[in-house]
């Protein structure tokens, strides 16, 4: 027995963070329900990551199960592969959190806070500047962080995306101002 769980951590080389552990009570009719809530970051340490939060009624069941769930919740990021850091600037707002994400050069080292911290180290990011300008909820800094993330593009996808933008051919409303002038008319007062 003990062979088989040593082969199952060799087989699964996944980097673990606990961002936050709380814990939670519920009123009923007998009194307090006493609880924990796990928040977990999950990574492969090669661009794949999962942030999940669970609920328990032990410490160590509800970090187990926010284990579980963040792997089944893993999204691959770009990452540029001789840095190891993100591809482009990156902003995000959801809800209440701001996160503002930067790409840096080698040796920089991870320069971020908390809940991000985490998240990026899971994901094997090993140079990013970056900042939380929002709430200082670790759920919803974390959740924004990866949203930021999964939104990173690769130079093959934004070059396609600009290719686009110059062939996309112009709007009515841009031809009329070409040919009628700015808006406004361009009748100047003489004295």
């Amino acid at each position: 027995m003990f062979e088989r769980k040593e082969r199952q951590q060799e087989k699964d080389d996944l980097i673990r963070r606990v961002i936050q552990i709380k814990r939670v009570s519920k009123k009923t009719k007998g009194g307090n329900r006493l609880g924990f809530t796990a928040l977990v970051a999950v990574g492969d340490g090669k661009g794949h990551v999962g942030v999940t939060a669970c609920h328990a009624k032990d410490v160590f069941l509800a970090i187990q199960k926010a284990n579980h769930k963040a792997k089944g919740k893993m999204q691959e990021i770009r990452l540029v592969h001789e840095h190891r850091t993100i591809p482009h600037y990156v902003e995000i707002k959801n809800g209440a959190a701001h996160v503002l994400l930067k790409p840096a050069p080698a040796g920089t080292g991870i320069i971020l806070g908390g809940a991000m911290r985490a998240v990026a180290e899971a994901a094997g990011i090993k140079n990013i500047v970056g900042k939380n300008l929002g709430t200082r909820n670790k759920k919803n800094t974390a959740d924004a962080m990866m949203i930021a993330l999964a939104q990173l593009k690769g130079k093959e996808e934004r070059l396609v995306g600009k290719k686009r933008k110059a062939q996309s051919p112009a709007s009515p409303a841009s031809a009329r101002r070409r040919r009628d002038g700015p808006a406004g008319g361009s009748k100047r007062k003489t004295k």
